[in-house]
């Protein structure tokens, strides 16, 4: 009897360990169902969460951005949390798992505007890139690298004859002859006393050259004339009028301070590339507005907001204007001075003009001042083709040529009837990406982001829309307590990129 005692002992002792590891195994099984299951509701709520990403950013601007103010207007990283664990609940009750939230929160965020709006570059310059792919990449950079060098050169050529003092001097050298003739003295008064107001341009200043049948036209006083007439008043179609639309400094994103996010794991690096800055500039160009092709609401010609940082549509419209005139005017006195016959042509009227005022000597100032006034009046064409929807030539040659020296004087009557376009020629658009090209990242994109943002407030109920509101990843972290004994922690990240 002891011997079978002693084999029911030993088998009620080896039973009992089986049974000990039977059970921490599937208390083991437990826990790890409770810890996958955990995780898995905190992606399916992370998912749930950022799948409310802005509509109207997406379906507009091609962004991924989840809106974490919503109609508030203020940053609510609260009420963002309660709607991602109002996700997870639905799946922590799913069995028989006693599984509940104590707490959780964000320990990191990045929102559109951080690292100085790096966020929102790198979404557009990755939604460019996968749009036009790398063969259309390379021939974005093909098409305007030769083209920003010799706009540069033009518009640098324009800044120094417009700043060389050219028609001062011709003005001293006439004024100067006026006091040594009478006969000058007479023609310079009647010059002053006629009233110019932008209306019809008074008779040109003519004189005899001493032959019986040749009367000399000078068309520099009359061009002196149109050159303080608003520019665009000169370049800009009748019918198409100009947008007054203004906005307050205040009222942008550049303006004022901005939200930060909170520092993530792998946090995103700056990209300075030429590639990338270029691809941007593409993405500003197809989704903001400009003169050609106006935006709906806010500032109108957003592009020319982006170059110029006015507050009202009339400003970065006059001063997008007078870059691209001073272009034209350097391309346009290029080309006079590579033509010999045009060269020609000038020289003989400033010779005669320095004869009829008994001036021989100022010849050389009167072609100077021959010459801006040509290429000025040549210019003003351009620039009226070029907002009318046309294109002109980047260089011209002889045949590209629209307004010749005899018709300088008549200038205004001929705007549309003497301007003309070129097939092959850069159009309106074309200039705004090349002069896009010298300005710095940080300005296409503070400004760029200044343009999106008050686009979408312009939307019914978006009054109080702001970027740095907006939020592109996200790291959460949730303490849930499993079957009334284990808590357990367990953090996620999520991101659009």
């Amino acid at each position: 009897m002891a011997k079978k005692g002693s084999i029911t002992l030993f088998l009620a002792l080896i039973l009992s360990l089986i049974l000990s590891l039977v059970c921490t195994s599937i208390e083991s099984v437990r826990m790890a169902a409770a810890r996958t299951q955990i995780l898995s509701s905190l992606d399916i709520g992370l998912y749930s969460l950022f799948g409310q990403y802005d509509r109207e950013l997406l379906e507009d601007y091609d962004l991924f951005f989840l809106n974490a103010s919503g109609d508030s207007g203020n940053l609510n990283l609260s009420a963002v949390y309660d709607s991602m664990e109002s996700y997870m609940k639905p799946l922590l009750r799913q069995n028989s798992q006693k599984l509940a939230v104590i707490q959780g929160g964000f320990t990191g965020y990045r929102l559109a505007t951080d690292e100085d709006g790096e966020v929102f570059y790198r979404q557009a310059v990755k939604y460019v890139r996968d749009t036009l792919g790398s063969r259309g990449v390379e021939m974005l950079l093909d098409k305007f690298q030769e083209k920003r060098e010799q706009v540069g050169r033009a518009e640098e050529a324009g800044k120094q004859a417009e700043e060389g003092n050219t028609l001062e001097n011709y003005d001293a050298e006439m004024n100067e002859a006026a006091k040594n003739s009478e006969e000058a003295a007479r023609q310079k008064s009647e010059a002053a006393e006629d009233d110019f107001s932008g209306g019809e341009v008074p008779a040109e200043d003519s004189f005899s050259d001493g032959s019986a049948d040749t009367q000399v036209v000078n068309p520099i006083p009359v061009l002196k004339r149109i050159r303080k007439m608003g520019l665009l008043d000169l370049v800009v179609p009748a019918e198409k009028g100009i947008s007054e639309n203004q906005v307050r400094k205040e009222e942008l994103l550049s303006g004022r301070k901005i939200q930060q996010g909170m520092t993530m794991p792998g946090d995103i690096k700056k990209d300075s590339s030429y590639t990338s800055r270029l691809l941007f500039q593409q993405y500003l160009t197809d989704k903001l507005g400009n003169y050609m092709e106006p935006a709906a609401g806010g500032l109108r010609y957003q592009m020319e907001y982006i170059l110029s940082g006015k507050n009202s549509d009339r400003e970065n419209l006059k001063a997008v204007a007078g870059r691209l005139l001073l272009v034209r005017e350097g391309v346009n006195a290029a080309c006079l001075m590579a033509d010999p016959g045009k060269r020609a042509q000038i020289q003989g009227l400033a010779l005669a003009i320095a004869a009829g005022f008994l001036i021989p000597p100022a010849a050389v100032i009167i072609e100077a001042a021959l010459l801006l006034c040509w290429s000025f009046a040549e210019s003003i064409l351009d620039l009226r083709e070029l907002l009318h929807g046309g294109k002109v030539p980047l260089i011209k040659d002889s045949a590209d040529w629209q307004i010749s020296l005899e018709n300088l004087p008549n200038l205004l009557e001929g705007l549309d009837s003497q301007r003309r376009s070129s097939d092959d020629g850069v159009s309106y658009e074309d200039y705004l990406q090349i002069l896009l090209l010298t300005q710095s990242k940080e300005e296409k994109l503070e400004r760029g982001m200044d343009m999106v943002e008050l686009s979408v407030r312009k939307s019914a109920g978006r009054e109080g829309f702001r970027l740095d509101h907006c939020m592109e990843a996200a790291e959460i972290s949730v303490d849930v307590k499993a079957n009334g004994r284990n808590t357990y922690t367990v953090t996620k990240q999520y991101s659009y990129t």
